[in-house]
């Protein structure tokens, strides 16, 4: 990494408003605790307003603005890259707001890097979602957020099918399908279905409230100690 990165990518930690100490700097940017000592020193030096607090860390006072898109080649192309999965493995709306950031992105990066916005040596395939998926994906997305109830049919593997009212919670995506992760009022506990085996998705005007033992830390919590 240029010094001119690291200097930038220093002022990045730095604005988490927050006391961030010379080894939390050090570990994140890959270098030793002296670089990080002395970049401070010279950042001081040159006018960024940088308050050390003995013991505790550095932080950067308030006032203090940088241009907000600086990007490394290596962020672009990561960007880019989400950006594109985005696109073909989630919904139209999710699909439409990518496409809008990269514009923005773009428009504001220096001339020398928008060529990495072009780059194609890196593919993600555009038919990795079913268009009927991708519509329960949006639908889910809004119950998620609002907290209501959403109501389906499920087909399980074995074929049997059952009708279900849920606390939706979070969705997952594994490589070949999107999961729901929701708390379902027939079974009383959590459960997640396939969103390619359901039909009749509909979003209810109910509102449900999260109760403990019943959000989606609490479902990862249970994964995690299994």
């Amino acid at each position: 990494m240029r010094r001119a990165d690291r200097l930038f990518q220093i002022i990045q930690l730095l604005r988490r408003d927050r006391v961030v100490t010379a080894h939390e700097i050090a570990t994140a940017l890959e270098v030793s605790v002296r670089t990080i000592y002395r970049d401070m020193q010279d950042l001081s030096l040159s006018g960024v307003p940088i308050s050390s607090e003995a013991g505790s860390g550095y932080r950067l006072l308030p006032g203090f603005h940088l241009p907000p898109l600086m990007f490394t080649e290596e962020e672009l192309s990561a960007l880019l890259i989400g950006a594109r999965m985005v696109q073909a493995w989630t919904d139209q709306g999710l699909a439409s707001a990518a496409t809008q950031a990269m514009i923005k992105i773009e428009s504001a990066v220096p001339e020398h890097l928008r060529g990495e916005l072009l780059r194609d040596d890196v593919l993600v395939p555009d038919f990795g979602i079913d268009p009927r998926v991708s519509k329960r994906l949006q639908l889910l997305r809004t119950g998620i957020k609002s907290l209501q109830k959403v109501e389906f049919n499920y087909k399980r593997e074995d074929s049997q099918s059952s009708s279900r009212k849920v606390h939706p919670l979070g969705l997952f995506y594994w490589g070949k399908v999107w999961t729901l992760t929701a708390w379902c009022e027939l079974r009383g506990e959590f459960r997640n279905f396939r969103l390619d085996r359901m039909t009749h998705v509909t979003l209810l005007e109910v509102i449900y409230e999260l109760q403990p033992g019943q959000t989606l830390q609490d479902y990862l919590r249970t994964v995690c100690d299994t």
